[in-house]
Order: structure tokens, then C-alpha cells, then sequence
């Protein structure tokens, strides 16, 4: 019989990449849906017909008990979340509810089901570098002191320790954290920085005329043809998210449970960014970027003077993964696959 894995955040980047990795390995393949949501499924709409969506919400613990008792899988991974670190400020409450206790109620449900069930349910949960806040550690490793510098990060610790809790105790749960830095894609959410640099690109290059909305709510490229950003120096740990859902897989499929940190090990500058993304179509960033002070973080992640840099010697150990694609091969993904979606409608 082929193994059932159950997806939260499944329309999302990395849960669509997953769920087309799964099914590709002969994975019955399950999802919850957001209640509020139009039936449209985004990312996974391609594959509707081969995964069983549940509607339901990382709020509502007897939503996700419904689902996963009926989909009865072996395999749990919880990427649901509020998912923008910028936006946690504004949002700090729902954020903690969502990506603190929306974990937790997942943990619990799977506790009991297995008693009910008396099978095992390995659990992976989607942790993040943002837990490190401003580390003391270059790169830094699993044991880095983890001191979140925004809500998102601050919620995300949370679910992380719960994790562990749960695994070391009484209950012996198998439940591994995968520790993510910033990995991107073409199906990456436009709030985040990457993304907001390749379809401004590609609105540039186009002329677009009606251009989609910022993380403000403004046209992305404003009425003199710029770019705006903020602050343009902090450093990320880039990587493809379609290559990191592997490592969440290989995971699960040790007899271990353990928490890994999955990264590039290479850090590149906001600056770096827009230097990759605009010379792609043979433009100079400098003529069409300009810095907005509120596009600016109240306080800010990973400072250039101590960037968020995964070091992926465990994984890499223990799973044999690795990333393969690199920064600027990864950007130039992106900005082809945004020239050719975002077009003037004349």
C-alpha cells in the first residue's frame, strides 16, 4: 500500500512543490484548504484531480481533527501559516494564533489519533531562520541562541519548542522541525522581497500599465515608472523552494526525529538582489529603485552585520541534501517566469 501524507498550507509555494514531490513518489496525497477561501486552488489547481482537499483552518482544532482522522495519513506536514514576517507587526495576535497554537492543535490531534489508531504519525513542522532574530553565530547552526526580532519569528519559536517538548517527553512524538531559510520560487507570495524585485522587473521591462499592489497596497511600480523599496543592505540566505521540500521528505523517512537547519550556506545583500534581477533584462537597477522609509522593518531580522546564514552541514550529513541551484540562476527563474505573467491586457 502507498503511504498518505497530509499537507496544511498546500496551495502554497512550498506545499505545492511538496505535493507534486509526493505524488511523484506514489504518496496518497491530502490537504486543508482555508475555510474563507474561493474554491480556486492556486499553486496545486493543475493536480486537483490526484489530492483530496479538506476545508478547514490552523484556528479551528476540530476542523484539522476532522481531516486528518477521515485522510487517516502516516505522514503529517504542517507549512500552514501567516506566512509575511513584515506583515506579523500588524498583525501579531492572529500570527501567534495561527503559527503558535495552530501547530500545537496539530500536535495534539495526532497525539490522540495515534492512541486511537495506535499507528504512528510522523509529523514534520515548518520552523524558520527568522527564530534566530539577530544571532550571535556565523552562520549559524541548530544549537545558535535563537532571540526573534519580529512576531512571526517570536509565534514560529513557539511551535518549535512545543515540538521538541513533545518529542523528548513522556509522549515520544516524531515530530522533526525543519529550520528553512529563505527559499523562493516563481509561486513565491508577491509580499515577500524577492519576489516583489522579480515582478517589478518584469512590470518594468513590460510596460505594464496596471501593475498588481505592494505589500502597501500601492502600485508596485509607482507613477514615475520606480521600484520602491526598503532598506536595501540585509543579508539572506536564498535557495529554491522546489529543492527544499526535499529535504522536509528525507526527514520523515529516518527512523530518528530530529530538527535540522536546510540553507544554501551563501548570503547575498537586498542590493544583490536588484543587481541580479535587473541585469537579467540588461537594465541598471539604480534607474528605476528608490528607498521608501516605510517599506523599512521596525526592527530588522538578520542585520547586514549579522545576517541570517544557515549552515547546512547536518543536513547535508544526516540526509545527503543539499542545495544545487544557485543565487543568480534562481533569480533569473524567477524574472522569466514573471516577464511572461505579468503583460500589458493591450
Amino acid at each position: 500500500m502507498s503511504k498518505k501524507a497530509f499537507i496544511t498550507g498546500i496551495t502554497g509555494q512550498d506545499g505545492s512543490y511538496l505535493a507534486e514531490l509526493l505524488l511523484e513518489k506514489g504518496y496518497e496525497v491530502g490537504g486543508l484548504f482555508r475555510s474563507s477561501s474561493t474554491g480556486y486552488l492556486g499553486n496545486v489547481e493543475h493536480i486537483r484531480s490526484q489530492v483530496q482537499v479538506f476545508r478547514g483552518t490552523l484556528e479551528d482544532e476540530h476542523s484539522i481533527e476532522s481531516a486528518i482522522d477521515s485522510f487517516d495519513p502516516d505522514e503529517v506536514y504542517n507549512l500552514g501559516a501567516e506566512a509575511s514576517p513584515a506583515d506579523s507587526f500588524k498583525r501579531s495576535v492572529y500570527t501567534s494564533d495561527v503559527n503558535a497554537l495552530g501547530p500545537l492543535r496539530i500536535f495534539e490531534v495526532a497525539k490522540r489519533l495515534q492512541a486511537k489508531k495506535n499507528k504512528q504519525i510522523k509529523i514534520y513542522q515548518a520552523s524558520t531562520s527568522e527564530m534566530f532574530g539577530a544571532p550571535p553565530d556565523q552562520p549559524q547552526t541548530e544549537k545558535t541562541i535563537m532571540r526573534p526580532n519580529n512576531p512571526y519569528g517570536a509565534s514560529k519559536l513557539m511551535a518549535h519548542n512545543n515540538a521538541r517538548i513533545l518529542r523528548e517527553g513522556k509522549d515520544k512524538m516524531f515530530i522533526c522541525c525543519g529550520i528553512l531559510f529563505n527559499h523562493e520560487s516563481p509561486r513565491r507570495g508577491l509580499q515577500y522581497v524577492t519576489r516583489k524585485v522579480t515582478a517589478g522587473v518584469a512590470c518594468i521591462v513590460n510596460k505594464v500599465k496596471n501593475p498588481p499592489l505592494n505589500e502597501a497596497g500601492e502600485l508596485l511600480i509607482n507613477k514615475d515608472g520606480k521600484l520602491e523599496m526598503g532598506d536595501l543592505d540585509p543579508k539572506r540566505d536564498w535557495g529554491y523552494s522546489k529543492e527544499y521540500v526535499e529535504a522536509m521528505w528525507l526527514m520523515l523517512q529516518q527512523e530518528k526525529a530530529d530538527d535540522y537547519i536546510v540553507a544554501s550556506g551563501v548570503t547575498h545583500s537586498i542590493e544583490e538582489l536588484l543587481d541580479a534581477a535587473f541585469s537579467v533584462v540588461d537594465l541598471d537597477w539604480h534607474d528605476f529603485v528608490i528607498q521608501n522609509p516605510k517599506f523599512m522593518r521596525p526592527l530588522e531580522t538578520g542585520p547586514s552585520t549579522a545576517p541570517l546564514w544557515g549552515n547546512p552541514e547536518k543536513v547535508k550529513k544526516v540526509l545527503g541534501w543539499e542545495a544545487k541551484t544557485k543565487f543568480n540562476e534562481l533569480i533569473k527563474i524567477m524574472v522569466e517566469a514573471d516577464i511572461k505573467k505579468f503583460k500589458n491586457s493591450d
